[in-house]
């Protein structure tokens, strides 16, 4: 969505103010526990994931300084021709009516720059004032004409924002703005782009669960836009195409967004799974825009950078997208100590106020965001796996990967701008080699990352406001280890799941593992190639690997995950339906519908449940009365609820990240039967 106001003209007037920090922690001066554990694998890392965007009026688009830069930060996929410009513009006579291009942007320029980078295209096709024909004429001059090979397509930008909903920033000339025509349209781009090249993939535009217009069902509409779109065109795309830009009025606040990375991701992936059906499988999912609002040049985008990347990536994003290379000259503010000049690009754009009062630095160099963007580069390589990682502290962000020869590098971040950490990190199934460990560290209002041999594999001390990457070498060799076994599958109920995976050999043990946090749980061990959990809760969402043993105790590293959530028991006292009803964005009408399945009237009831996350809450309710006590809500009526009979209970609600509903509910301490 961003785009730059600021690239040929700066606003006249800037306003210099300070932003406040977060306070120094009360734990500063404890130590913090970060745990790793090697057997609870999570996604493995693309070609693509380190990706950044490249916009039509960046003057500096695909030079060869700009280029060197990105390489030299590990980036693997470039996004062109730039947010919602790309609604705008035509690729044969490289015009976007109403938007400026910059000089030597065209598109065989961005691919030389690219090459340069080694990094993979993204291409977004013009969906807003385009056309299928036009979309496909660029897939043939890429891939036949030229023998670019460019793979990844999406079809438009935030086309959500085409004013179906209310707002209206995104270019749309189409007379139906809803998402069946957006449907309707992608599976006419995408039958006549593969029919140019087959072997491309197509990508459709969603909402990021939590952000707006996620939920909202709009006049005229079956469904939320991710629901129209999903059940229409799922058959024909191959990735779906998110946006995050999670605000935050201060940098504490901001740094607290990445915390709802693991829900979002599970939200969309089950939005998927439900709408796309048969499709679903194949379907992807894309991240090419995400930034902060507060501290964008300085250490708050920095931190934030890369621990939505880490988190992302973690969850099996295959690529995530800084916005932007370069941007502009914003708003100017004092963040942690530091000038930040409230401009979204990686690299400063070297320009002033329009009275010179301000001046970015010189062109090309290096924001905090770079830094952090190369330290993930540095740590998340094609072909690594990330494994879980946990720390006990708030204020510290743990991610970690497992290299293909069995090395592991751990990411620290401390987001205390006042303290520093000492850290205890504990391992579980590996064994770091002997020797002081290389430690690449980047620090607030620090021109480069440092490097160098620091601490032990099991203490560091992070520096207050800084990213450290800890990369440590194994002592146990891999070689000859079992392979790790694929993907299990599960089958479950309220209380049990039974676990089934293939053969990897014979003469093996398999262990299966339940992920907490940074460890993993034996749930239990077998010679065999399917094991029963049971003692499960019911509603609850559970991540499990497979690591197989040979004889001689040499474990493979962990499966791909399974992630799945347990049911509700089949029969019950007591039946709920819970149903968001009518949905604003950020809050809504909720109802709840409960069912007596006993013979026996109820003289007066409590129904209780637990919201998933944090950051949802009833503000009112009806029917009943309703009180809550942290995440858990109760709701109570001295009524009768007759045998076989039911009642409803309704409230408004609200969320301010991926509204996860709640499925498990108590009605008199029974479990009911969700529905």
């Amino acid at each position: 969505m961003r785009t730059s106001l600021l690239w040929k003209a700066v606003a006249s007037g800037v306003l210099v103010a300070a932003v406040a920090t977060a306070p120094s922690s009360a734990h500063a001066l404890t130590t913090t526990r970060v745990d790793v554990d090697v057997r609870a694998g999570l996604a493995g890392v693309a070609d693509q994931a380190v990706g950044v965007n490249h916009a039509i009026w960046d003057s500096q688009l695909g030079t060869p300084a700009v280029a060197d830069l990105l390489k030299d930060a590990g980036v693997g996929m470039l996004r062109y021709p730039g947010g919602s410009y790309a609604d705008i513009y035509h690729w044969e006579n490289h015009t976007a009516p109403g938007g400026y291009v910059a000089p030597n942007t065209d598109f065989d320029t961005f691919m030389a720059g690219a090459q340069r980078t080694g990094a993979e295209p993204m291409i977004i096709a013009n969906y807003g004032t385009g056309t299928a024909q036009e979309a496909a004429g660029w897939v043939r001059y890429a891939n036949v004409e030229k023998d670019y090979d460019v793979t990844y397509w999406t079809i438009g930008n935030e086309n959500y924002g085409n004013g179906h909903y209310g707002a209206a920033w995104e270019a749309d000339d189409h007379a139906d703005k809803s998402p069946k025509e957006y449907a309707a349209t992608v599976i006419a781009y995408a039958e006549a782009m593969k029919a140019v090249d087959p072997d491309i993939k197509i990508g459709a535009v969603l909402t990021m669960p939590g952000n707006w217009p996620d939920a909202i069902v709009g006049a005229g509409d079956q469904g939320s836009w991710n629901q129209e779109v999903l059940t229409r065109a799922g058959h024909v795309i191959d990735f779906v195409d998110v946006h995050w830009y999670p605000g935050g009025g201060t940098p504490a606040e901001t740094l607290t967004k990445p915390a709802q990375i693991q829900d979002a991701v599970w939200t969309l992936r089950q939005q998927i799974e439900r709408y796309a059906a048969a499709s679903a499988g194949r379907i992807r999912i894309s991240m090419t825009e995400t930034n902060v609002e507060v501290g964008r040049n300085t250490q708050p985008g920095a931190l934030f950078l890369a621990d939505v990347y880490s988190g992302l990536l973690a969850q099996g994003v295959f690529t995530v997208h800084w916005w932007n290379v370069h941007n502009g000259l914003g708003t100017v503010s004092t963040v942690a100590g530091q000038t930040d000049y409230g401009d979204y690009g990686l690299l400063s754009s070297g320009n002033c106020t329009a009275d010179n009062a301000v001046c970015q630095p010189p062109m090309n160099t290096p924001f905090a965001p770079y830094h952090a963007l190369s330290l993930v580069g540095d740590f998340a390589r094609p072909g690594d796996r990330f494994i879980a990682a946990g720390s006990g502290d708030p204020l510290v962000s743990t991610h970690a990967v497992r290299r293909a020869n069995g090395d592991v590098a751990v990411l620290m971040i401390n987001k205390d701008p006042d303290a520093e950490r000492t850290v205890s990190l504990n391992y579980h199934g590996f064994t770091a080699a002997a020797g002081t460990p290389t430690v690449s560290t980047y620090t607030n209002g620090a021109d480069s990352v440092t490097t160098a041999p620091k601490g032990t594999a099991a203490a560091q001390t992070l520096p207050p406001y800084s990213i450290s990457l800890l990369t440590l070498k194994s002592a146990d060799a891999v070689t000859g280890a079992p392979k790790a076994p694929a993907q299990p599958t599960a089958t479950v109920t309220d209380r049990s799941a039974t676990i089934s995976w293939q053969s990897t050999g014979s003469g093996l043990k398999y262990e299966v593992y339940r992920q907490n946090g940074g460890t993993a749980e034996l749930l239990g061990e077998t010679t065999g190639t399917s094991l029963t959990a049971n003692n499960l809760e019911p509603g609850r969402r559970y991540t499990v690997n497979v690591v197989a043993r040979d004889g001689s105790g040499r474990a493979s590293a962990g499966s791909p995950p399974l992630t799945f959530t347990t049911g509700t028991p089949a029969t019950s006292a007591c039946t709920v339906k819970f149903r968001d009803v009518n949905d604003w964005g950020n809050g809504y009408v909720g109802q709840v519908d409960i069912t007596n399945n006993t013979a026996a009237a109820v003289n007066g009831w409590t129904l209780t449940f637990t919201w998933p996350t944090t950051w949802q809450s009833v503000s009112s309710g009806w029917n009943a009365t309703w009180t809550s006590s942290g995440r858990t809500v109760r709701v109570t009526s001295d009524g009768t609820l007759a045998a076989g009979g039911s009642t409803g209970v309704g409230f408004v609600g609200n969320y301010s990240g991926p509204n996860v509903l709640p499925t498990v509910f108590t009605l008199n301490g029974n479990v009911c039967t969700s529905v």
